[in-house]
Order: structure tokens, then sequence, then C-alpha cells
């Protein structure tokens, strides 16, 4: 059921002028694909129950979010045993949920969703600026409108001043005042507590001793643990997905699909291998050997060393 929910998201993204990634099949994943539309670019996991997000992988989504500049998004169907509504953005570890339905009204008809869920129910952000406007403007007092709306005056007041609505009170609002007050819910830009940044630690012993090196010549390294690549490696003027191991198939599985995030997110994707590579690319994902990278001085170095190999004759995979 998931992979047909992905195929689905993949054509409401496709059908909206996005590019997207390749789905990484790779396990362990905190997301399942990367998407861009113009400065728009989506992070997204795809789960038919949303509740299968755990805090690791979500936090990593966060972290990945934030060094990307990109949006973190969960499309499902399901959440505690019931389907999710159409129109409504469940927040889980600080990340948005939507169904499929949700997302095909966003990106389609340009139909951004009102309606958000929170403990006790369903609620809307009331316009407060505008309600306090149309209500002085019509010499509504605050105990006259509270009155009609079955509430306190303090309540009216709270509202003026940004408080949000259960949708049934800004149903009722909106009716007594004829007019639209619901302020639509921006999924792209929503805010959230910044997470801990994963530490080295999680990393195998040979991955943590590339990354030393590579902080040694002066990259900011963030382990990535549920991802294709290892690691996000950034210095002043690049950021790298970046992977480390062995030559293998799985590496080079890996690799093809590193290729395939960075040409969405336009950053350079490297594989530092341990041991000997048979070759200098895979798609875009340039190879570096571990014993190369002990040789350098500098980020600028390592950078240089990138962009050179991408111009030099060899056997592309």
């Amino acid at each position: 059921m998931r992979e047909l929910l992905l195929h689905r998201v993949l054509d409401v993204l496709k059908r909206t002028g996005f590019v997207t990634s390749e789905p990484c099949d790779v396990r362990p994943r905190c997301f399942d694909l990367v998407a861009r539309r113009g400065h728009v670019l989506l992070l997204l996991k795809v789960l038919f129950n949303v509740d299968g997000l755990s805090t690791n992988s979500a936090n990593e989504m966060k972290c990945l979010a934030e060094r990307l500049v990109c949006s973190p998004l969960v499309v499902g169907e399901r959440t505690c045993n019931k389907p999710l509504e159409s129109g409504v953005v469940y927040i889980r570890y600080g990340i948005p949920s939507i169904n499929l339905q949700t997302l095909h009204d966003l990106f389609i008809f340009g139909i951004p969703p009102l309606v958000y869920a929170a403990p006790g129910g369903l609620y809307v952000n009331i316009d407060g600026d505008a309600l306090r406007e149309v209500r002085m403007r019509r010499k509504i007092s605050l105990g006259d409108l509270a009155s009609k709306l079955g509430v306190s005056r303090r309540a009216i007041n709270k509202y003026e001043e940004g408080m949000n609505a259960t949708v049934e009170v800004a149903l009722k609002l909106e009716s007594i005042l004829d007019m639209a007050l619901s302020h639509p819910i921006d999924l792209l830009h929503l805010e959230s507590q910044n997470p801990p940044s994963p530490s080295l630690k999680l990393l195998s012993p040979i991955e943590r001793a590339v990354f030393m090196m590579m902080i040694d010549i002066g990259f900011d390294v963030l382990p990535i643990v549920h991802a294709p690549f290892n690691a996000l490696s950034q210095d002043k003027t690049a950021t790298i997905l970046t992977g480390v191991g062995k030559y293998s198939k799985h590496m080079i599985k890996r690799a093809k699909l590193m290729s395939s995030i960075s040409d969405v997110t336009k950053m350079q994707s490297v594989f530092i291998i341990e041991g000997a590579s048979k070759s200098l690319q895979i798609g875009n994902t340039t190879l570096v050997e571990r014993d190369e990278l002990e040789g350098l001085e500098d980020s600028d170095e390592f950078v240089t060393l990138i962009q050179s190999r991408k111009t030099e004759p060899s056997n592309y995979i």
C-alpha cells in the first residue's frame, strides 16, 4: 500500500512541474525522495500510517531540511487507526503530515490547508487584525459578538490578539460576520524547534575516522544515519552529500541514489572509498579514495579535486 501511495505522490509532483529524485530504496531511511520546483525544495517521507515516523528519523529530516534549505513533509493516509482528513495538517515531531488529497489540492489547484490537528480537536488560525477591523467598522461591541458566538468577551479579545479557534467556532464566527477569517497554513515555512545534531558516535569507526579528517581540513560535518549518504559536509563555499564505504554493489547503489539526490538539490555528491576504487564517478557522484583525502591540506583542495575529477576521462557507471 505504501508503494502505491509513493507512486501517487510522485504523479502529483511531476504533474505540477516538480523534478524528483529516484525514491530511496535503501534502509534505514529518514526520507523517501526530494523534489524541486523553482526555489521550492521538498524533503518527503511517504508512510501509509504517519505514526510510523520515528523520533530519530524526524530529527534527521529537520536537520537535513535546515542545512539543505528545504521543507520537510510527510504524506500518509492514516493516524491512530483513522484516516487523515483532507485539508487538515497533522504535526508529528514538528513535521507537517498531510494526506494525498491535501497534497493534490495544494499543488494542483493551489488550495492550501486551513485546519490543523492538535490535542483537543481541529483548529484554524484566526486573522485577529481582520476580526478587530470588521468588528469596529460595523460598531459591534465585544459583548455583542461574544453573545452571538456563545463565548466570553475575553475569548473574543484573545481571538483578536491572535489566539487560534476551533473549527466550529471559526465557522460560526465567519457566518456571523459573513467574511473569511481563517489564515491558510503555509506548509513550506512552518517553524519548528531545532533538533539536536546527530553525533559522530553513531557512525562506524571507519566513518568516524574519515569525517574527523574532513573536519581537520575545514569542513563542518553533520552525520546522517538514515540516508544513502553518511553526512553533509559544508565549508564556506560548498555543501556536499558525503558517503563512506568500501567499493561494492551496495556502495554503487547508494552512490547512484546520492547522484539522483544531488541533481535535484543542486549540490555536490562524493563517496569516499575505503581501499581501492574501480572508477572515478558513479553518475554525478565523485569517488575519492581515503588515501587521497589524507594528503589534502584544506577544504578548498578537496573541492578542487572533486571539480577536476568531473572533467577527467574515466570509466563512469
